[in-house]
């Protein structure tokens, strides 16, 4: 069996590893002029400089090699094609469907997905123009003002990012609230804001079955119905992103306003389906089929560009060089733009539950790391918190710093402030402050390792790129290293035994070990009659006041 640490490109690039070790990136600046421009590429409005990483000649070679010598091109055509390539849980991968906006079919099981990935669209589109034309009434006559998406993990982190990113575009008479966490302050604080007469639920569950979305729902449904009146229709404040129709009409949606998807859509590549309908409402079709476009396109350059030229390619295989062969354990991903302040907690997803593996698509153990720890905040508010560990500790992380060139009328000098803040960073973690004597024990070292990643402007289209991105930098890692991206059993671990402890917290606790039945007990001390399943513990009362139109 084909053992990767043992392949002769891996060999090599350790001994380059090995031989570059006291390389130092400003030195291979110094040595060529053309440095900037060879390392250095364009792809629609997005702009990538890997430049400013410990990466010779000859290590970008012998990386373009390793990416050769894998299964990338056979399994970029399978991902493309429909083929399964999610062997452990026996679908293909097609988030890439959701957005082809080409005439060619895509086959599962002998069938094209294309004409009902289009009429999805459709129904997006009819539903996302009533409610924001005001067509849509609420049971009480009155137009939708407040929307709230309840989801956890795919289902909420990337709608929800898109919305914020793209708030410029939000529609002015509707505001939009996101509701994930299980613990009850959150969906308490939101709902004490709206006015049920004029609130819209998105309930975005892939199965119609995760806890924490459900136990929101169902708190949702009751605040509704004591706000609005037992009789009043859940149907119209209640539509559902799903794939079990029958369970979300159970609950109360009707037919025509359960926005299916399909089992072969992962939830953390989902915003393109119809857990991307927050979008739609938010930015308007047109806006939502843009983000289509800008992720289409970047499927198209990912297809067709040579891996020498590849964004996504480039941007995985120094990843990998930093990761594998460098001792990197994190990649930092700071945004230098407000709006995109929730794409760093979006990619940590992305990334660390794709990639978080340990066996190999054939099950066996991996002898090498996969997965970096993904984090991150905006700056410059990094700059003033945890840029001194970056700048001078013992930690080695790269840096992806992404930017937006076009600023905010009449916010010209904040956004010069903020670009330059953010290219003097990424020079200063290259220089360092090493001039004088190499003797002062305050100088910071330099030679750490960042991207600079620009939008000409943070567009739908634009940010439809940059997604489609990462997801194809994560999706070439995860070949490389043979493992399965796309499945998520550490993720389905911990919401087994949740179910477990919650069904048997009285009668069964002993079959837990020692420390599990401890804490259980302190638990059950502070609930006399533990609420059943899907019951929360308190009330949340509709407001009888008028909902602020700013808050969101």
């Amino acid at each position: 069996m084909f053992q990767l640490t043992r392949s002769v490109t891996w060999q090599a690039l350790t001994r380059l590893r090995q031989e570059t070790a006291n390389d130092r990136i400003r030195d291979y600046f110094a040595a060529d002029s053309q440095r900037f421009d060879r390392m250095s590429l364009r792809v629609g409005g997005l702009f990538l400089d890997y430049s400013k990483h410990p990466v010779s000649d000859a290590v970008l070679a012998k990386l373009i090699e390793l990416a050769d010598h894998s299964a990338l091109v056979q399994r970029r055509a399978q991902m493309f094609s429909g083929d399964i390539i999610n062997v452990t849980e026996n679908r293909p991968v097609l988030h890439t469907a959701l957005r082809n906006l080409g005439e060619a079919p895509v086959m599962v099981d002998g069938k094209d997905v294309m004409p009902e990935i289009r009429r999805s669209r459709e129904q997006i589109r009819t539903f996302s123009e009533a409610v924001r034309s005001g067509e849509w009434r609420g049971h009480s006559g009155e137009r939708i003002r407040d929307v709230v998406n309840i989801g956890i993990g795919g289902s909420d982190l990337g709608p929800n990012m898109a919305c914020r990113a793209l708030l410029k575009q939000r529609h002015p008479e509707l505001n939009f609230h996101f509701v994930s966490n299980v613990d009850g302050a959150h969906i308490q604080k939101v709902l004490a804001r709206l006015d049920p007469a004029s609130t819209l639920f998105i309930v975005s569950t892939k199965t119609f079955s995760t806890q924490e979305t459900l136990l929101n729902a169902k708190t949702a449904r009751r605040w509704f119905l004591e706000g609005a009146g037992p009789d009043a229709d859940v149907g119209a404040h209640f539509v559902a992103a799903s794939t079990n129709k029958k369970a979300a009409m159970a609950f109360g949606v009707r037919e025509e306003n359960v926005f299916e998807f399909w089992a072969w859509v992962g939830g953390r590549y989902s915003m393109w389906s119809s857990i991307g309908l927050p979008i739609a409402l938010s930015i308007g079709f047109d806006g939502f089929m843009e983000m289509l476009e800008g992720a289409y396109a970047m499927d198209q350059h990912f297809i067709k560009a040579p891996f020498g030229e590849n964004m996504p390619v480039l941007m995985a295989l120094i990843g990998i060089w930093h990761l594998n062969f460098m001792g990197a354990e994190t990649q930092a991903i700071v945004p230098y733009d407000q709006a995109l302040h929730q794409l760093p907690s979006f990619l940590q997803q992305l990334d660390m539950e794709s990639n978080g593996k340990s066996v190999d698509i054939f099950g066996q153990p991996v002898d090498y790391k996969t997965g970096p720890i993904v984090w991150g905040q905006t700056g410059s508010n990094g700059q003033h918190a945890f840029f001194q560990l970056l700048h001078q500790g013992t930690r080695y992380v790269p840096i992806d710093f992404i930017a937006s060139l076009k600023p905010e009328p009449g916010m010209e000098e904040h956004h010069f402030a903020l670009l330059t803040n953010m290219l003097a960073q990424a020079n200063a973690f290259m220089e360092g402050s090493q001039r004088g004597s190499r003797l002062d024990p305050y100088s910071c070292p330099g030679n750490r390792p960042s991207s600079v990643l620009l939008l000409d402007e943070l567009t739908p289209r634009n940010l439809g790129a940059l997604i489609a991105l990462y997801e194809h930098k994560v999706f070439v890692q995860g070949v490389i290293w043979n493992i399965n991206s796309f499945d998520q059993w550490g993720v389905e671990l911990g919401k087994r035994i949740a179910g477990e402890i919650s069904e048997r917290i009285d009668e069964h606790s002993q079959d837990f070990d020692a420390s599990t039945q401890g804490l259980l007990a302190l638990v059950r001390e502070h609930f006399s009659a533990p609420p059943a399943p899907g019951q929360p513990s308190q009330e949340v009362k509709p407001s009888k006041k008028k909902p602020d139109k700013a808050s969101r």
